[in-house]
């Protein structure tokens, strides 16, 4: 049985202002950090062989606190664990979005990365995930979109729509090619 526990990065000063960040690197803020340093606290009373993490500085730095509290060696900085990327609307809020290009925006080709792309990468890794780290307890730090349009394609029935919260644990299972998710966007650390 492998183990998988997909983390979403810290809080980040675009998030606070509800900014889409998508590929855009963007760091932790302060809270951010204190909240990654309560997970990792969290953590570090759990057996976890190794991490790995997107490519983007707001999981690195999420990844590399956790890193140093459990001793673990990050393996990999992957791509594939990107956000999504959002195109033009990148680095605006709803209502500037609404303003540049009226409430039906989401209607509109913007240049944003396809569900079903991002999905189709995130499980790509996750499965490769699986044969190469067989049997062992990883950590994967990713971001929100990535995270939950992934469950909603390996879980569809158990995960029709999803909402992932910052350094939110959702911990899946592979076992004899099976997917099961045996906790979801778990923030117990954060004391809320």
């Amino acid at each position: 049985m492998t183990k998988l526990g997909l983390i979403r990065h810290g809080i980040t000063e675009w998030n606070v202002l509800g900014r889409a960040q998508g590929i855009s690197d963007i760091p932790l803020n302060t809270l951010g950090i204190k909240q990654v340093q309560a997970l990792a606290d969290r953590l570090s009373l759990e057996e976890w062989d190794v991490i790995v993490t997107s490519d983007l500085t707001r999981a690195k730095e999420t990844a590399f606190i956790i890193s140093k509290k459990l001793n673990l060696p990050i393996d990999i900085y992957e791509k594939r664990l990107r956000e999504i990327n959002c195109g033009k609307i990148e680095g605006t809020t709803e209502d500037e979005r609404q303003q540049k290009w009226g409430s039906n925006w989401r209607n509109l080709d913007l240049g944003m990365e396809k569900f079903e792309k991002v999905a189709k990468r995130g499980c790509e890794f996750l499965q490769e995930a699986v044969m190469t780290y067989k049997d062992k307890r990883i950590l994967v730090v990713s971001h929100g979109a990535l995270i939950g349009l992934t469950l909603q394609h390996l879980l569809p029935k158990t995960f029709p729509n999803t909402y992932i919260e910052n350094t939110s644990i959702t911990i899946l299972e592979n076992g004899n090619d099976r997917w099961d998710c045996t906790l979801y966007n778990c923030t117990k650390h954060l004391g809320e």
